[in-house]
């Protein structure tokens, strides 16, 4: 079964240094994606300019510590506090990333990997099952980037995650830049990734900025996306059609203006390859 999310085009990140043009107007996107542990707050200029944001455009809830591969009960609290933003802001779509955060009361900070095992998935599908009930709606969950693999692994990262979405019904957010940055850390082929995902399991896209540190590649989310990763994203539509696609940028931030460039060439390389999968009759 297909994951019923609709189609938001080209948006960007909400960012904080971003909320002026909210306020004066010039804020004009398809679509604001906002980091939700931002706003599980009960008042403030945060939340206002979320609600400001959600009059002028849809708005996609993305969290960072729900930390759904994690061994430790689900976080009662934060559950609470996300279903309670969700029901204020009602976002288009809800999402999270498959990894784990932390363990007891340490938190790491950082998005962490899983070892891709039977008994990994059988624990995150229930686990997503459980959310999804509380929420009362599918969730996303996004491929994170990596630096490291784990031995035991029996399913590649691709298998994984498609096992997970069939088996939870959830959605996918498939973050094209990580897939990068992890196939040139782990030496495969990124396209062969995108081969193994469901296409009807796809519900959005993110391209980000990331660092080469030399030996390794960095997410970092603090520059232009690379020519490489555009390319990727062009197979990424030749794949699983149009998706709404979010531009990422969460450091050294530049003018509104460029940000929404990003995006805007987002849509310029979407609508090149629709246009020459079914191109217009003569």
């Amino acid at each position: 079964m297909a994951i019923a999310v609709p189609y938001l085009g080209h948006g960007i990140g909400l960012r904080p240094t971003h909320f002026p043009a909210l306020w004066d107007g010039t804020a004009r996107v398809d679509w604001f994606e906002a980091i939700s542990e931002n706003y599980m707050v009960a008042g403030g200029r945060p939340l206002a300019a979320l609600e400001r944001a959600r009059s002028l455009a849809p708005v996609v809830l993305h969290g960072v510590s729900l930390s759904i591969g994690s061994t430790d009960p689900l976080n009662d609290a934060y559950l609470k506090a996300l279903s309670r933003l969700v029901a204020r802001i009602e976002p288009a779509f809800v999402s999270d990333h498959l990894c784990w955060s932390g363990v007891g009361s340490d938190y790491a900070h950082d998005l962490l990997p899983l070892p891709y095992t039977e008994e990994a998935l059988d624990h995150v599908v229930t686990r997503v099952l459980r959310v999804q009930e509380r929420l009362g709606r599918p969730v996303l969950l996004e491929n994170v980037s990596s630096y490291l693999t784990f031995t035991h692994s029996t399913l590649c990262e691709w298998e994984f995650l498609a096992a997970v979405a069939e088996r939870a019904d959830c959605g996918l957010l498939l973050d094209v830049n990580n897939v990068y940055v992890s196939a040139r850390n782990h030496d495969f082929d990124p396209t062969t990734y995108l081969a193994g995902l469901p296409v009807d399991r796809v519900a959005q896209i993110h391209l980000a900025g990331h660092t080469d540190m030399g030996t390794y590649l960095f997410d970092t989310h603090d520059g232009p996306v690379i020519d490489p990763v555009w390319n990727l994203y062009r197979h990424a539509v030749q794949r699983f059609g149009r998706v709404s696609t979010l531009v990422e940028w969460d450091d050294h931030i530049p003018a509104f203006a460029v940000v929404c460039a990003e995006a805007e060439r987002a849509r310029t390389v979407e609508a090149e390859v629709m246009e020459a999968l079914d191109p217009l009759p003569a």
